[in-house]
């Protein structure tokens, strides 16, 4: 007989867990000190070890203790329904992990307004994702599909989603200033650089992305997350401050050859 102390040093199951699996006749001990502590035999460690293991598994104990004091259980079946519920279950884990990244990349484009951001992923998510898709299709071509892949998610992990999510940010925090004070086109050059990495300078698809995104009604048909018309006319005006500043460059470097 193995005192319940030493099962639990034994197995890393706590005495407080073995004295619940025998009050709810889950693993009901053989035997019992004088003192009252309750006593373990091998069989009785076998089939702790069942409960754990069926455990791991996602079974419930009431599911656990139906497996095994029916020997006519059917396992294959009840294996079979298992997978399916651990597979559902990782699909809705997933989508609760994605609105979870959604949020928290969204709250730190608003500069930490939560209010703000969840209001904006409320509206977005009332739209129906075969009616965005649809839209979507009818917008683009083929190859403009797939360079819309590349586009930063909010739900994303991803660094290049990432790094975009903050250079919007930090516009966001500077929109009263000057657009073309050096942080602000410091900001414009990386979007910039990141706009060639990403989308190869496909000018035609920037143009239309960018006209699609001064379009609230637009913008919010295709799914993309909301941004105020004051930023977008802010990134504008920065954007074409940023232009011409590389073609005078360009110009006087011209010159001087």
């Amino acid at each position: 007989m193995i005192h319940i102390n030493e099962v639990a040093k034994q197995t890393k199951i706590t005495v407080r867990t073995l004295r619940y699996y025998d009050q709810i006749g889950l693993l009901t001990v053989s035997s019992k000190t004088e003192g009252g502590h309750r006593l373990y035999t091998e069989e009785d460690l076998k089939k702790l070890q069942q409960i754990q293991f069926l455990k791991g598994m996602g079974y419930s104990l009431q599911d656990i203790n139906d497996m095994l004091s029916d020997p006519k259980w059917n396992w294959s079946n009840s294996l079979k329904n298992q997978l399916v519920y651990i597979i559902e279950e990782q699909a809705r884990l997933k989508s609760i992990e994605s609105s979870l990244r959604e949020l928290i990349n969204s709250i730190a484009v608003e500069g930490g307004d939560d209010h703000l951001a969840i209001q904006k992923l409320i509206r977005l998510s009332l739209n129906h994702k075969s009616r965005l898709k649809t839209f979507r299709d009818s917008m683009f071509s083929d190859k403009e599909i797939e360079l819309w892949t590349r586009l930063p998610k909010m739900s994303g992990e991803d660094p290049d989603s990432l790094e975009w999510i903050a250079l919007i940010g930090q516009i966001k925090r500077h929109v009263n200033d000057n657009p073309a004070t050096p942080k602000v086109q410091s900001i414009i050059r990386r979007m910039q650089e990141k706009q060639l990495e990403d989308f190869n300078d496909d000018e035609e698809f920037i143009n239309k992305l960018w006209d699609i995104r001064k379009s609230s009604v637009q913008s919010e048909e295709l799914g993309l997350y909301p941004i105020e018309k004051e930023v977008l006319d802010f990134l504008e005006r920065a954007y074409e401050i940023y232009i011409s500043s590389v073609q005078d460059s360009s110009a006087l470097q011209g010159g001087e050859s």
